[in-house]
């Protein structure tokens, strides 16, 4: 679908989306597919030229934040620092569109990576590793705690263990986050927010970014039951909200977890259409946390599964439409530029 573009000369930073090549592993996945890898297939290659593609696409994308996402690992370097290998990759990508031939564009001007926080002290190591290969892009790091009784909810690419936050291990490499200064992306699924919560309370000084409004589900078991389970994740995002350590990303609503639209690419949704699926879910999270501590978020590729980029910021602008010029600067650009430590692209000529 296309549309026109809404407020095209808006400054934005997009906070969350991923670089991979999954060709190799789409095929290994046995039918019938989990709607999530449904999605991922007709994205599996998704790096600089993909995302170039995506952000000029008429919206006025300054700069972006990679988030980690398994990709690009180098196993040379041993389970543990396996990982550098996906934070070297985006450097590269970072460098490429820092060099001037793009414009003043900075894709991946942050990259959030990924340590496993149950080494503990070691972890240490792992980070300094991480934020060498990042050359000064390295923010953060996001160790995915989305869990399920129901394997079908999350389907075969995801094993977080039960209840990882309240881990005593993983809390001990948590720690190490705020002595080296570093940000933490939670992800997990609308019935674990308490864990959210309980981590952000033991760590007060400890910044964390909620990824995808906490992904409230419409998929598998959960499917149809969104009307259900509602005031049960407002009531969550409330309590998180009162943690000033937190803040929360407005997307990933379009994604196969969250069902929004349940069917997919094939229903070719615009944005006025989505903007009405997502309003219950948008505005309680920019209610709760206000505008200093919320950003839109893209999601991609992920969230093409539910809209076009070009439609999906229009479904964000149609959704801020009520906001103050400075509440829109937060929502679209302040707030991820401070959070990930890059406010020097928004002052890019």
């Amino acid at each position: 679908m296309t549309e026109s573009i809404l407020e095209p000369d808006l400054p934005i930073i997009d906070p969350h989306h991923h670089l991979w090549d999954l060709r190799p592993l789409v095929p290994a996945f046995p039918e019938p597919r989990h709607p999530f890898i449904e999605a991922i297939a007709g994205a599996a290659y998704y790096t600089f030229d993909e995302l170039r593609a995506d952000t000029a696409s008429g919206h006025r994308i300054l700069g972006t934040v990679f988030m980690e996402c398994g990709a690009f690992y180098d196993p040379a370097r041993g389970d543990a620092l396996k990982s550098v290998g996906e934070v070297e990759f985006v450097n590269g990508v970072a460098a490429q569109g820092a060099s001037g031939l793009y414009g003043s564009y900075r894709p991946c001007a942050a990259i959030v990576g990924h340590a496993d926080l149950r080494l503990g002290g070691r972890v240490r190591a792992v980070l300094e590793a991480l934020a060498t290969a990042g050359n000064g892009r390295f923010r953060g790091i996001r160790h995915s705690a989305a869990w399920d009784a129901d394997p079908a909810t999350l389907g075969p690419p995801f094993h977080a263990p039960e209840g990882l936050l309240r881990d005593a291990a993983f809390r001990d490499g948590f720690a190490v986050l705020g002595e080296m200064g570093l940000t933490f992306d939670a992800w997990v699924l609308e019935p674990q927010l308490p864990d959210v919560i309980d981590l952000a309370r033991a760590f007060p000084d400890q910044p964390i970014i909620l990824d995808h409004c906490g992904t409230p589900l419409n998929v598998a078991g959960y499917r149809g039951r969104l009307t259900e389970h509602y005031q049960r994740w407002k009531t969550s995002i409330v309590e998180l909200a009162a943690c000033p350590n937190v803040s929360v990303k407005l997307g990933g609503l379009a994604m196969a977890f969250c069902g929004m639209p349940e069917d997919g690419p094939a229903r070719g949704c615009g944005s006025e259409e989505l903007a009405v699926m997502w309003k219950p879910y948008i505005e309680t999270c920019i209610e709760a946390f206000g505008a200093d501590r919320a950003m839109f978020e893209s999601n991609y590729p992920v969230d093409r599964w539910g809209a076009s980029y070009p439609v999906l910021w229009n479904a964000f602008k149609r959704l801020a439409a009520g906001a103050s010029e400075a509440e829109k600067r937060a929502l679209f650009a302040g707030t991820a530029a401070r959070t990930y430590g890059i406010e020097h692209v928004l002052d890019l000529p």
